[in-house]
This record gives structure tokens, C-alpha cells and sequence, in this order.
């Protein structure tokens, strides 16, 4: 296992980075690793897909969310890029103009890869703890877990965990059932 490439940087240094790379900017610090491997980037897309129909989209669900793969995210210095993430559409209801978002979401989902979860757990968890989101997900395809959790008083609470087919309802998306076998399907 390669760890990702670090080093100080600035905003052009991150959009100068090559295509096969994802940048972000972590306390001043130029980070780097390759795109997601298949099994990642297939639970991020389905995973998506499953909560834009009902939360973005109302469609069999209750609306309400803007659910986005990838945002970039400019907070505090930061620039961090979730693998999904939601705002609740009274808190934004437009999306801005801008190629980037300055409001933290309010729902974060990380998917784990061997190469990024140091950082996602250790750098990024806590960024999103700072700026106030209220849930998070760390979404492992390899272990085929969803970690669920909640913050209180600025630090993350492990609310649940769900394993392989399981069949759950996880905040803040807890109004229907999602089918964890779906992330995992080929």
C-alpha cells in the first residue's frame, strides 16, 4: 500500500495536478492519490444513485436534499472532496455559481480505499467535525461496512454500523430502507 503524495501547495498547484490524480488541500498541505479503484467508485456512484431518487429528487421519498458525487468543498483553508455529499435544501437552495461549494454540507460520505483512509478518518473527519456537519459515513467496499455517524459537541459519535446485505436505515437518511447489498453488486 502506497500512502498519497504530500506536500505544501497552493489552489493552482491543485488544478494543476494531472487528470488521473484527486488533489485536495488539508492544513496547507498539497495531497494527492490516484482516482478510486473500481469497487470504490462503483459504491459511491450506486450509493448516489440510490438517495438522489427519494432525497434530491422526491421521487418515493421525502425530498428535501441536494446529493452530490464529489464536491469540492473550500472551508476554513480547506479543500476537501468527499466521495458524496448532501445539503438540506433550506440551508442551500440554489447551488452556487462558483466551481466550488463554501457552505459544509450536511451529510459527508467517505468511501474507503487502503491508499485515502488514513486521511479520510485521521484529516478529513475532523475537518468536517469543525465546520459543523452533522452526519458522516464511512463507506468501506472491501469490508462491505457503512460506519454511521452523528456529531455532538464538535466530536464524531458512532451512531452504527451495518455489514454486508443488510437491509438499514441510517441517519439522516433513515426515512427509507437502503439495501447495503446494492453497494457492494457488480
Amino acid at each position: 500500500m502506497s500512502l498519497p503524495a504530500k506536500r505544501q501547495g497552493t489552489y493552482d498547484d491543485l488544478i494543476a495536478i494531472p487528470d488521473h490524480l484527486v488533489g485536495e488541500l488539508i492544513a496547507g498541505e498539497l495531497i494527492t492519490s490516484p482516482r478510486p479503484a473500481p469497487r470504490h467508485t462503483r459504491a459511491s456512484s450506486r450509493l448516489g444513485g440510490v438517495l438522489d431518487g427519494p432525497f434530491d429528487r422526491g421521487s418515493g421519498g421525502p425530498g428535501g436534499w441536494i446529493i452530490l458525487d464529489e464536491p469540492e468543498l473550500h472551508l476554513d483553508g480547506d479543500v476537501v472532496v468527499p466521495d458524496v455529499a448532501g445539503w438540506r435544501r433550506d440551508r442551500m437552495p440554489k447551488l452556487p455559481d462558483t466551481a466550488y461549494f463554501g457552505l459544509a454540507p450536511d451529510w459527508v460520505c467517505e468511501v474507503l480505499s487502503p491508499s485515502t483512509e488514513g486521511i479520510d478518518r485521521s484529516d478529513k473527519m475532523p475537518i468536517y467535525a469543525r465546520e459543523g456537519v452533522p452526519h458522516a459515513w464511512l463507506v468501506n467496499p472491501i469490508t462491505r461496512t457503512l460506519e454511521n455517524y452523528r456529531l455532538r459537541d464538535r466530536q464524531w459519535v458512532l451512531a452504527s454500523v451495518f455489514r454486508d446485505g443488510a437491509r438499514v436505515r441510517a441517519e439522516p437518511f433513515d426515512a427509507l430502507e437502503l439495501d447495503l447489498a446494492l453497494l457492494w453488486a457488480d
